[in-house]
């Protein structure tokens, strides 16, 4: 069984492995969209975004529903903001440590 879950785990964050689909999951987060919204919002091409989200809906990451001729998309899991946000806080963590490296630095040459 752990071995099972450390496949789910390299999978599932393999699928979140590309700037363009953690923008997408963000756009998400804020609510359904279509492909045409997160084009325009991204600002990239329609192809590229529909490209990860193929990536992000075999993966289960994602979910899709036929309204008219659109495709809306959602999270398939709200869980998936909260992931977002202790990344963020994780970057910050390390952000905070490399100001603090440097201040240090900077005391050391200022002491010199």
């Amino acid at each position: 069984m752990d071995l099972e879950m450390q496949r789910f785990k390299a999978d599932f964050f393999k699928a979140l492995a590309h700037p363009i689909r953690i923008r997408i999951l963000e756009l998400l987060s804020e609510g359904d969209k279509n492909v045409n919204e997160m084009k325009l919002l991204i600002g990239s091409e329609g192809s590229a975004v529909s490209q990860q989200l193929t990536v992000l809906r075999n993966k289960n990451i994602v979910t899709g529903r036929k309204e008219g001729n659109q495709v809306i998309y959602s999270l398939r899991d709200p869980m998936i903001i909260q992931l977002l946000e202790v990344a963020k806080q994780i970057f910050n963590n390390h952000l905070v440590d490399a100001i603090s490296m440097l201040d240090k630095m900077n005391d050391r040459i200022e002491d010199e």
